[in-house]
Formats: structure tokens, C-alpha cells, sequence
């Protein structure tokens, strides 16, 4: 253990030191920016090495692992973000564990979440997922609403009971007019970002970037990022 842990506070280190280096280069100070560490195929041992080394904020996309994850590391000061694409079939069990979904896309899942927010006597954050891959109307290829379907989601998460409208996320796309150009693709959600906070003032969280592409998220205004193998290593095979 003592080795992983080494790995880790080392890669740790390198993530830290890369979004330092990004904000200084965008002006921007270093607590602008909360940095996710997305944990999805690791072992609760990993998290919990990881609480120890000051991260707070843990993301999962696969229900089936985080769940049980989630409840052996029920003891440790960490906020769990639920970031993959969601069926309503699985939201009874993500609405359990998670604070906050980041994967809002479509007025079921948010019926779906408050029924169960309700239900289990919390408030859920809630992110609408932008598909900047999308045609209006459509959704992306990995999930996500088309920007012209952002105003009205965010209005039905705003009235519904249980939930808490936090603000956008998106993934860089790898099809369409922003496909390799991620900077671009940040700066249009900063540009949503914007016309979101203008009806819905405390929507002002904006999750982008991932390992690859954290410093183009930060220099364009991103909130957080969210980091998995720059962390963690090379994710072990899902079987």
C-alpha cells in the first residue's frame, strides 16, 4: 500500500502542478479551479489513499461499482459526482450516494431524480450535460443535450423538488465543427455558462476537461476538471 500510495501523491502532484501552471497562464487563481479525481474502475483502497491526500471531490460513471464504493468510504469528507450517461432504471441507486449529477440530459431523468431525492430526503446538485455533437433536438454521442435544449432542462431542474441546479458540464466531443478543438469547445460552454447564470445567478459551476485537455478547460473558464488516468494511472480492464 505504502507504494500505491507514492504513485499516487506523486501523479497527484503533477495534476496540481499542471492546473497551477493553467490558472497562472489564465490569470486565474488556483482555487478557482476544484479538481475531480474520477475513480470509476479503482478500488475503494484508492479513494481512501486519495482522502488522505487532501482530495475531496471523487466521480464515478458506472453505478454498478460506485455504489458499493461509495458505502466503504461512507466515512471519509468527500462530495461523490455521478459523471456517465444515466438510465432512469439506475437513478433510485445513483440518488443514494451521489451529491452531484453531472449528466443531466432530458426532462425523464429529471422527474426520475427528484422522485428519489424526495424520496430519500436529500438535495441533489445537478449539472445539465452539454453535447456540443448534437443537432438541435438530438443528443451527443456521449450523452448530453444540444445547447439549444439547455434553457428548458435547466428550468424543469430548477422547479423540481429535491434538486439543485448547479450549472453545465460537458466532454470534449470527437465529431462535429469542435472535434480537436477543445479550447473552443470550453469557450462555447462558457458562452451557455453565461446565458445560464443570467436566469439562474448561483448555476455557476462549469465542469470540462479531462487529463488531456484540463488546461485548455481552465484557460477557457471551466470550474472544474476532471481528471482520472493522470491520476490514477492506466484503468484496469472492465471485463
Amino acid at each position: 500500500m505504502t507504494e500505491r500510495r507514492e504513485e499516487l501523491a506523486a501523479n497527484l502532484a503533477d495534476v496540481e502542478e499542471r492546473i497551477a501552471a493553467a490558472c497562472a497562464a489564465a490569470g486565474r487563481g488556483r482555487e478557482e479551479v476544484t479538481l475531480i479525481v474520477v475513480t470509476k474502475t479503482f478500488p475503494a483502497s484508492d479513494v481512501r489513499i486519495l482522502s488522505e491526500l487532501g482530495v475531496r471531490h471523487v466521480a464515478e460513471n458506472r453505478d454498478q461499482d460506485a455504489a458499493p464504493k461509495a458505502a466503504a468510504c461512507a466515512d471519509l469528507p468527500l462530495e461523490w459526482h455521478f459523471v456517465g450517461q444515466l438510465q432512469t432504471n439506475k437513478v433510485r441507486f445513483v440518488a443514494g450516494y451521489a451529491d452531484v449529477v453531472q449528466s443531466v440530459d432530458r426532462s425523464r431523468l429529471v422527474t426520475a431524480l427528484s422522485k428519489e431525492a424526495v424520496r430519500n430526503g436529500r438535495e441533489l446538485g445537478c449539472l445539465v450535460q452539454v453535447a456540443l455533437d448534437a443537432g438541435e433536438g438530438g443528443r451527443g454521442e456521449r450523452g448530453g443535450v444540444a445547447p439549444g435544449g439547455v434553457a428548458e432542462l435547466a428550468r424543469l431542474v430548477d422547479g423540481a423538488e429535491g434538486l439543485r441546479l448547479d450549472g453545465l458540464m460537458t466532454v470534449a466531443p470527437l465529431t462535429g465543427e469542435y472535434a480537436g478543438r477543445q479550447q473552443a469547445a470550453f469557450e462555447r460552454l462558457m458562452d451557455l455558462s453565461a446565458d445560464l447564470r443570467a436566469v439562474h445567478p448561483a448555476a455557476n459551476m462549469v465542469s470540462a476537461g479531462m487529463s488531456a485537455d484540463l488546461e485548455q478547460a481552465v484557460a477557457a473558464g471551466a470550474t472544474h476538471v476532471r481528471v482520472g488516468s493522470a491520476v490514477l494511472g492506466v484503468r484496469p480492464g472492465l471485463g
